[in-house]
């Protein structure tokens, strides 16, 4: 690889990211749909009622992740009347922008929301073994890739879990 491509790569690599691009959306939102369908499997195998709590525990958590934490982000304060970040494309801004720090309230529901999403299924997926290891292995691709090819690049500054380095 000639010098000058190695240096546009790592640049790259470390620039942030004050744009995302609908391929961004796309390959995010595939990674994340890897655990959500591999839960909707295990718990519509078993309960059916289960299932849709679960679909209604997700889409609450959506909510609540847009509402309380989203309309801090740079992504959904700036640009255009509809969200174009990494999970959110072409989604209406609801919501008036809040810009600043997240409160206690709002670090700790951006926190919980997912949480939950990730520990509801998992009564229903220990009990199929091959469901649970795609789970596992998909939740913990999804958490790791986003910390280390975003999370260091985000322009997010207030987000708890951003580590980019500023100029400042």
């Amino acid at each position: 690889m000639a010098e000058s491509e190695e240096r546009y790569m790592k640049r790259n690599e470390t620039a942030l990211k004050e744009h995302h691009q609908f391929q961004d959306f796309l390959y995010w939102n595939a990674v994340a749909a890897v655990p959500i369908v591999t839960a909707c499997i295990a718990l519509f195998r078993i309960s059916i009622v289960c299932f849709f709590v679960y679909i209604l525990i997700c889409v609450a958590a959506l909510l609540m992740l847009y509402k309380f934490f989203c309309t801090h982000c740079p992504h959904y304060i700036h640009g255009e009347i509809s969200t174009k970040c990494m999970f959110f494309w072409g989604v209406p801004k609801m919501f008036p922008p809040r810009p600043g720090p997240l409160n206690f309230l709002e670090k700790s529901l951006s926190i919980v929301a997912p949480a939950v999403v990730v520990l509801f299924p998992l009564y229903w997926l220990i009990k199929t073994p091959g469901l649970l290891v795609i789970f596992v292995l998909s939740t913990t691709v999804l958490f790791a890739t986003v910390r280390r090819y975003e999370c260091h690049r985000c322009v997010y500054f207030e987000c708890p879990s951003n580590c980019a380095q500023t100029n400042e």
